[in-house]
């Protein structure tokens, strides 16, 4: 293989990589929002303290869900 093909294969899964990293985000930032949503949060009273015990509560049940399942 020459060097720009090589290059251009580098290029590809640099492009491939970034957009897994932009879906990761979004899906991140989706169920956030619907967590949020759906529990009937505010925004305002949302420390990073009160998001990591939250994260930690749904992490604990989803887990726990898949356990019996």
């Amino acid at each position: 293989m020459s060097q720009n093909s090589l290059e251009k294969q580098e290029a590809k899964l640099q492009q491939l990589n970034q957009k897994i990293k932009d879906e990761k985000s979004k899906i991140e930032q989706r169920l956030g929002k619907q967590i949020i949503s759906q529990a009937n949060l505010d925004y305002a009273n949302l420390s990073n303290e009160n998001i990591k015990s939250i994260s930690k509560k749904v992490a604990e049940f989803l887990k726990e869900n898949q356990a019996h399942n």
